[in-house]
């Protein structure tokens, strides 16, 4: 087994029994490093582990993980998306918004 597949099983087993909801107001990136790392470590993933497995640069990481907020979304996603976070927009007008009626606009 290589390491980027025993880093995903690794990950996928802590993943199965985990479920967190933290609401972020006025974004605060660095609580969102810090849910970041506490996410990576709890998968039993260095920096180098984690970017493999989210194919990012292990700096990009480290930038987050310590509140840099100049990092493009989609390197963003990509880590999310690695450790299972989920990122969920709300405003006090979603109830409203569809995608048909988004489309229009």
């Amino acid at each position: 087994m290589g390491k980027i597949e025993y880093c995903e099983k690794n990950l996928e087993s802590w993943l199965k029994n985990t479920t967190m909801a933290v609401k972020i107001d006025n974004i605060n990136f660095k609580h969102v490093g810090r849910i970041i790392h506490f996410h990576r470590k709890k998968a039993g993933l260095s920096r180098i582990d984690l970017a493999m497995v989210a194919g990012v640069g292990k700096t990009v990481i480290y930038d987050i993980e310590h509140g840099k907020e100049t990092v493009w979304i989609k390197t963003l996603l990509k880590i999310l998306k690695a450790l299972n976070i989920t990122m969920l927009l709300d405003g006090p007008i979603m109830e409203h918004f569809t995608e048909t009626e988004d489309a229009k606009s």
